[in-house]
């Protein structure tokens, strides 16, 4: 890439030592260039590479502030969001709670029936895959609070779906939150208590949460202009679509769990989240899928990315919120991922990210 007159800088940097020096060489460098080539504010960048990790931060979490980022700074991931409300869906699931096609039917609670088309009912795993039907956000509703019940009420009731369930893939940020809601009916608790104990706390994640952080080791966010985002408060009904705030420290212990393939305890479980249950061969419409690399299949909420070239099978996904883009990704078969935040709304650079990201994977671990 074009980093390449840019190696001789010399940024701080904290990190977390890794006993594995290839590793912690790969990671601050990558780290180091993309902060000094794209001005982001601020950056965290950390990896896992078999049993060893390391985690680096760059800049400030706070134009102004002197305080680096670190492996405990607090993150808003946005829609990596929706890669959990995916695993509370597979937990049920492993249970026996639920099967995977059951229709949605009255579990999204805040109408009596979701919307057929051509004599399809929505199904659990057509939310988890992005092939409901449903749109990407809600449209406004006269004299309604936008996400209220009464605003999804609306929404849901009288729209036709854009196309028939399974036959093709639209993200929806709308389609995931109704996903949450019905799991929430299903296992009949909140659904941040069913997150918090059937995959949080399972997971081991101590600083994963919906709370808003309070103290000076939160990532600010700022928008294109570099004007920072006030977060305000929580927005009702949109847990299942974002909303989790995180460290890189959880977010490393996240990726070794997704990596332990031969683990027997939650292996149920890791196997539902990960399966590509939904190939883009032959879907019509495909929208909103590519921005972090080629969708080639769905998981419950993941991207999954055939191997090609040097690269090998790649499962991610993105978030953006607030003025915080951040990426996940992993190679399953090798043992290796990544987790970065940035906290800028930079469109180049949150492409970028996932491009930068994408062939350090590959480098670490080739085919």
């Amino acid at each position: 890439m074009k980093y390449a007159l840019a190696a001789i800088a010399i940024l701080a940097a904290t990190s977390a030592s890794a006993n594995d020096p290839l590793l912690e060489d790969a990671i601050e460098f990558t780290g180091q260039i993309f902060h000094l080539d794209t001005g982001v504010p601020g950056l965290v960048i950390a990896a896992v590479r078999g049993d060893e990790s390391a985690v680096f931060g760059f800049g400030e979490v706070a134009r102004g502030s002197g305080l680096e980022p670190d492996a405990d700074t607090v993150i808003g991931v946005g829609s990596v969001t929706k890669t959990f409300t995916g695993l509370s869906l597979a937990s049920l699931a492993a249970q026996g709670v639920v099967s995977l096609t059951d229709p949605v039917g009255p579990h999204a609670g805040v109408v009596d029936a979701l919307p057929e088309e051509d004599g399809r009912q929505i199904r659990l795993i057509d939310l988890a895959t992005h092939s409901s039907g449903l749109p990407r956000e809600l449209e406004p509703v006269e004299g309604v609070e936008k996400y209220s019940d009464a605003s999804f009420a609306a929404n849901l009731s009288d729209g036709p779906l854009l196309f028939a369930p399974a036959s093709g893939v639209l993200y929806s940020n709308v389609g995931f939150d109704v996903l949450a809601m019905s799991l929430s009916d299903i296992a009949g608790a909140p659904y941040a208590d069913l997150l918090k104990s059937d995959v949080l706390d399972r997971i081991g994640l101590i600083s994963t949460s919906y709370e808003r952080p309070q103290g000076a080791n939160a990532m600010a966010g700022y928008d294109w202009n570099g004007n920072e985002i006030d977060p305000g408060d929580p927005i009702e009904n949109r847990e299942g679509a974002s909303g989790l705030y995180t460290t890189a420290n959880d977010m490393l212990q996240y990726l070794r769990w997704n990596l332990d393939r031969f683990g027997e305890k939650d292996a149920e479980v890791r196997a539902l989240s990960h399966a590509a249950w939904l190939i883009r061969d032959g879907l019509d419409p495909v929208s909103g899928m590519d921005e972090s690399g080629h969708m080639n299949a769905m998981g419950l909420g993941w991207v999954i990315m055939m191997p090609e070239g040097d690269r090998p099978l790649i499962i991610q996904k993105a978030g953006g919120t607030n003025g915080v883009f951040s990426y996940l990704a992993f190679a399953p078969s090798r043992g290796v991922g990544v987790f970065m935040a940035i906290n800028q709304f930079n469109f180049s650079a949150g492409t970028e990210m996932a491009q930068v990201v994408n062939g350090l994977i590959a480098s670490l671990a080739p085919r």
